[in-house]
This record gives C-alpha cells, structure tokens and sequence, in this order.
C-alpha cells in the first residue's frame, strides 16, 4: 500500500456529519450517458448476495469488489462473481476484490457507485463515505438507524449531487403504485385513516455470549454500536440461507417496525402524498406493555396506524384500497369493486389491477412515478442524474416515521414533530431520541 492510500485511509477513519475531505484524485468522473457502471458491495449477507445477482444480470454493470467482515461471506461473493463472469466470457474485467474493510472500496476511484446492505447500524457510514467520494449508492431500508442519519444523509446527496435509491422495493410493484393511484386521485374519498401491518418495535439486547469460530472482525461488525459479546443470532456465521435478527435488537435494528414497517409505512406516505413531508405528531398505545397501537397524526386528522391487518390499508370516506405483496382490493360504498388475495379465489392480481386502472384511472389527473423495475431504476437515474423512485428524501422521510414510532413505544410519549424542519416541536421530545452514542472511532 503506497503512503497515499494509506494517508487517504487514515483520513476516512472518524465519519462526522461532514463525513471526510478526499484528495481530488479519489472523485468519481462524470459520466457519458453510455459509460458502463463499476461496482462494489457492502455487506455479503443474504440480501445483498441477492441483490448482487440481479446487479450482475445487468449488462451495463460491471461488479469490482465486494466486502463483508466474515472472511467466508466475502470469499463467497468474490466467487460468484468470478464464476459469473467465467460464464460470459465476453465479458472481460479486472479481478473482483474482496475486502474486509468498506473503506478499500470507498478509496477506489475506478468504482462508480456502491450497494449498502449491512445491517441497520451500518447503513449510514458507508453511504455518508461513498457520496463525500463522489459515489452514488443503493442502500437497503430502512435507509438509516436513527433520525440524525436520515438527514444527514438526505443532505449529503444533495451537497454532493450524487443518486441514491432505497431499497424500499414495494414502489417498483404495480400492485402498490395503483393503490396509490386511486387514494390520490380521490377513488375512495377522504382519507380518514391508514391501518400498516407489521411487527413490534425494537427490543434491548440480551443476548449470551457464544464461542466464536475465526474469520470473523467481530469488532468491525459490532462498529458504531455497543460492543457486546458475540452472538450467533446477530452474525451468524458464514453462508446463511436466512435473515438474521439482529434487527429485532435497538442497538442493530428496530425490530419489525424499523423492518416491515418501513415497507407499508412507505406506501401510507405515498398514498397519502407526503414524501416530502410528514407526520404533526406521534401517540402511543394506552398500554405502554403494547407492542401495537401507536399512531402517527397527519395534518387534517388523517392517521396511520400500526396494527396486525392486511399490509397497507386505506379507509376513506367513500371505500377502501388494501395492497399487500401479490394482493390487492378496491372496495366502494361497501362493495368489492375488484381484488386478488389468493388464487382459490379465482381471477388474477393483473386483471383486478387492469380493470381498475381502465374504470378508475383513465383520467387521472394524479400519475405516480412508474417503475417496473427497482434496480433498473436506479441505474438509469445514475445515468441520467434523476431522482429514482425511493430517493434520499423518500427513504430518509420514510425511516423517519420509523423512527418516531419506535421512540413513541421505548418512550411511551406522545411526540409533536415538525415535519418541515424535520425536528421535534417546541417543547416536546428528546434530542437524544434523533441519535445515538457512537462508539468510538466511529460518528456521524
């Protein structure tokens, strides 16, 4: 390693709300609207090995390196992606690397833009790192583990005029984007309310100590939260077919309201058109042992409502639009219009989708961003320097509503916010509540 990639990494040790200052020879070159897109991948666990297959399919995509601090992950996702390549031999690339370390990829200048699916606790640093380099980033949702990430890093893109996309998915399906579509453009009335079914709120970590086999930086994974003793739940070793719950623990998630629930609260903020908004204010359920009940209060008394339902469920003065991975219903003055729930059922989810878009939104006045396709748009907005569908605003304002709720749970207190500002209202809440202690030397 020469002494300036060396002072370069030093540099990029302590990440702040200005996460570092590059050497001009480290930005990202502006590029041609037919240049192809080097990439690197942060955290190999099984979303990402997911996400690095579709990227690979991609023929204008070329995949660098990739990194995780499990030396099997990592040497895992370097093969796959030398035997994709083995099998295109048309294709010809530099080796793929393989990195322990985020900042290896973050220094190189031949790596156009990155894709972030660490856990929760590490989605901000490495997504602040690659937009100060002048990286554009996909970074899975929720885009950030705390409220003070979401603005830091929804004011970053916008210094740095980089792309970001979350991977808040469920807006590239036309399923959601036809829901959407009816409550905007009034199919339902007034929108009284929005039930979004998830699961409970994050919970303490209380995990016990277990042997840990080597080839793992348990320090590294542990990163900006409290170091703890290992844990198989919160890392499981090596190649793993499942989801690991350390987002079911505040210190590396926030359990499914932070999981699940940054999906259809997603959807109520699209629906309810406030993606460059929010809510007024925050309620607990009356029970402060409920792990269900917490209200966020929108203007003109609309609520969404965290409850065990049909994933996102609008009720408006005139019927109801309930939309859920492959399911969708469209009720009116108490009459199912059109659906598809399950197959016994008969009829499909296409023909209940293009039969209300033929009735119902022929005339629309209110036409949604339209995607087919997450990641394709993403790299098309790298390309044209638009915003994708699940921008940094959206995440950010998405994670935020979040956030509130989680804090409302661990609290038990009824929050005013200022969705403007993006702050609490005068008098009300915690500024500990937006952050966190970041373990040393990490920041943001």
């Amino acid at each position: 390693m020469n002494s300036s990639r060396r002072d370069f990494l030093k540099q990029v040790t302590v990440l702040s709300a200005v996460p570092f200052i590059l050497p001009s020879g480290v930005w990202a070159a502006k590029k041609k609207p037919n240049d192809l897109i080097s990439m690197g991948f942060i955290g190999m666990g099984k979303q990402n090995r997911y996400l690095l297959e579709s990227f690979l399919q991609r023929k204008q995509v070329r995949v660098l390196a990739v990194c995780d601090v499990d030396t099997t992950r990592r040497n895992a996702a370097q093969q796959q992606v030398t035997e994709h390549y083995k099998s295109h031999p048309d294709i010809s690339i530099p080796e793929c690397k393989a990195y322990g370390d985020f900042r290896e990829i973050i220094g190189r200048s031949d790596i156009d833009a990155v894709c972030v699916a660490t856990p929760d606790h590490w989605h901000a640093i490495p997504t602040l790192a690659a937009l100060e380099s002048g990286k554009d980033v996909y970074c899975e949702k929720p885009l950030t583990h705390n409220i003070h990430e979401a603005i830091t890093v929804m004011n970053a893109v916008r210094k740095h005029k980089r792309v970001l996309q979350t991977g808040s998915m469920q807006r590239s399906m036309e399923e959601f984007r036809v829901a959407c579509e009816l409550v905007r453009n009034g199919a339902i009335g007034t929108i009284d309310r929005v039930e979004c079914s998830f699961g409970p709120p994050g919970i303490p970590c209380d995990l016990p100590e277990e042997a840990m086999e080597p080839g793992l930086d348990w320090n590294f994974w542990v990163g900006p939260g409290p170091m703890r003793a290992y844990n198989s739940v919160l890392s499981p070793r090596g190649v793993h077919d499942h989801y690991p719950n350390w987002r079911l623990y505040k210190e590396y998630g926030g359990g499914m309201v932070c999981d699940w629930g940054a999906h259809h609260v997603d959807i109520a903020q699209w629906g309810l058109g406030m993606d460059e908004s929010g809510p007024e204010e925050v309620r607990p359920p009356e029970d402060p042992k409920a792990q269900n009940g917490a209200v966020l209060h929108y203007a003109k008394g609309v609520r969404v409502i965290h409850t065990n339902g049909f994933g996102a469920h609008f009720f408006g003065k005139d019927g109801e639009v309930k939309v859920n991975r492959g399911q969708f219903e469209f009720w009116l003055n108490g009459k199912k219009i059109a659906g598809f729930t399950k197959r016994e059922d008969g009829g499909s989810l296409s023909s209940a989708l293009t039969l209300v878009q033929k009735e119902y939104l022929q005339k629309a006045r209110v036409r949604l961003y339209e995607s087919k396709d997450h990641i394709r748009d993403f790299l098309e907005c790298v390309v044209s320097r638009k915003r994708p569908i699940t921008n940094e605003e959206v995440g950010a304002r998405s994670a935020t509503c979040c956030h509130l709720l989680n804090q409302a749970y661990y609290n038990h207190a009824v929050i005013k916010w200022n969705p403007r500002k993006m702050c609490f209202a005068k008098g009300s809440g915690d500024p500990k509540w937006l952050t966190r202690d970041y373990r040393s030397p990490w920041s943001v």
